[in-house]
């Protein structure tokens, strides 16, 4: 079967060096496979969105010499077939609607008891929908890091699939989209692990067999902070793309020398492909990375 693998960004803002990180990390592991590398812009939530920041995405892809195959896919587009499967849950009672709040969530010690599962409401107005969690997965095997544990109430709640503001949940928009574009392995970012449960349970609410997960180190910032967007991590610089670049190829266990250094991104990119190796990868889901101080 065909490795085919992705890099799913949201576009709230430019990418940065974590984000480099988790685009090398799934780029390598799906080429040094012969495998095919997709690209998907999570454009869930309009209110987080910097205007123009997915174009300036894919312009960074580029300059960094990650090419994807096949033509990038947009949530936004894709209302109509996360809606048709909130229907056809909502039909057969699969899901229901809950008019719960977050604060009346944390009253039930921070995990959603169920209190809205079995009501007949007429009035669907200010509601979320929820999914009747039958496939709880309390463990699941990362190709990385063995089994990794699910904290049981996370893993046994009934989550929400569509919020009160009408707009659609990350699980339920990633699962639908990994499977319709036929994803095999999902590599990604350890700040990820906990919402990976539920989306092992969601394939098997599917009738799905679940795919692979491997979870890459995050990369902290002197403070012990995941760099982030909202942490105002620094974006990467298009104009000059080997530093970073040859940083978060360190960052993900290279060992690269004078020689490599020298030659262009493509070389550079090329080099990774050929040696890449998973094991390489450090086993820690943290690190603080030492950036080249290099002007190459």
């Amino acid at each position: 079967m065909t490795y085919i693998g992705r890099f799913a960004p949201s576009p709230s803002g430019p990418l940065h060096f974590g984000s480099l990180v988790a685009a090398l990390g799934s780029y390598f592991q799906a080429k040094s496979q012969q495998g095919k590398w997709l690209v998907r812009i999570e454009d869930l939530d309009p209110p987080r969105e910097v205007i123009g920041s997915a174009d300036l995405i894919l312009r960074t892809l580029e300059a960094y010499h990650l090419y994807w195959d096949g033509e990038v896919i947009y949530q936004s587009q894709r209302h109509s077939l996360y809606q048709a499967q909130l229907e056809h849950w909502l039909a057969s009672k699969q899901a229901y609607y809950c008019q719960c709040t977050r604060k009346q969530v944390k009253t039930m010690g921070g995990y959603y008891d169920g209190t809205c599962r079995h009501r007949t409401k007429s009035d669907i107005n200010n509601c979320s929908i929820r999914l009747v969690m039958t496939h709880p997965v309390e463990s699941f095997i990362d190709s990385k890091h063995g089994q990794l544990a699910i904290p049981s109430q996370l893993a046994h709640e009934d989550f929400i699939v569509k919020r009160r503001d009408g707009l659609f949940a990350y699980n339920l928009a990633v699962v639908i989209d990994d499977i319709a574009q036929g994803i095999t392995e999902v590599v990604r970012g350890a700040d990820l692990i906990e919402p990976t449960g539920r989306q092992i349970s969601l394939y098997h609410i599917l009738n799905q067999q679940p795919i692979d997960y491997i979870h890459l180190p995050l990369a902290l910032d002197n403070l012990g902070q995941k760099l982030s967007k909202q942490n105002h991590a620094p974006s990467l610089n298009l104009k000059h793309p080997k530093p970073d670049l040859i940083s978060a190829m360190r960052f993900l266990g290279f060992d690269i020398n004078k020689e490599i250094e020298q030659c262009n991104v493509s070389e550079i990119i090329d080099w990774g492909i050929a040696n890449w190796n998973m094991e390489q990868v450090p086993n820690t889901t943290e690190i603080t990375p030492r950036f080249s101080n290099s002007s190459l």
